[in-house]
């Protein structure tokens, strides 16, 4: 789970918090031990808030910007 909240830290470094959207297929890959399927996709919230990351932030992460960006069209 670090590796990946490690590239989300990158990504709100470069762009901002605004440009930063979590996906998934919901059946696991991707090589996360800790992250292997959908029951375990609380743990990316543990870690961001393990990092200091406001409830606004994380509420951006995992669906805001992507329906500020779908609500733009």
């Amino acid at each position: 789970m670090s590796d990946l909240v490690d590239h989300i830290d990158h990504i709100a470094k470069v762009a901002g918090i605004d440009h930063i959207g979590i996906g998934t297929d919901f059946d696991g890959g991707g090589g996360l031990t800790d992250c292997r399927d959908v029951s375990e996709l609380p743990n990316i919230t543990v870690e961001l808030i393990r990092r200091g990351c406001s409830p606004e932030q994380i509420q951006k992460i995992w669906g805001g910007n992507l329906m500020r960006v779908m609500n733009a069209q």
